[in-house]
């Protein structure tokens, strides 16, 4: 099996996703969402986990992403 250079760093809902994405943007990281629901919906096949998307970045950036979800999860919580 292949390794990957992403390490998945949060797994939610697609708006607290977005607002993560936008955050991580802004400080120069891409972002990779997973949407496993979204890809069976396309493939013509149902869910149980619809607005679930799953969040990766590069593992070289990881240091700089943590904070960032971090701060953004305890922003929804509060």
């Amino acid at each position: 099996m292949e390794e990957s250079n992403y390490i998945k760093i949060y797994t939610g809902n697609f708006i607290v996703t977005q607002l993560m994405v936008d955050k991580l943007e802004a400080v120069g990281i891409t972002a990779i969402i997973k949407d496993e629901s979204e890809s069976g919906r396309l493939g013509g096949f149902g869910t149980f986990n619809q607005g679930t998307q799953e969040l990766y970045v590069n593992k070289d950036e990881l240091g700089t992403a943590l904070p960032i979800v971090e701060s953004v999860t305890a922003e929804m919580q509060e």
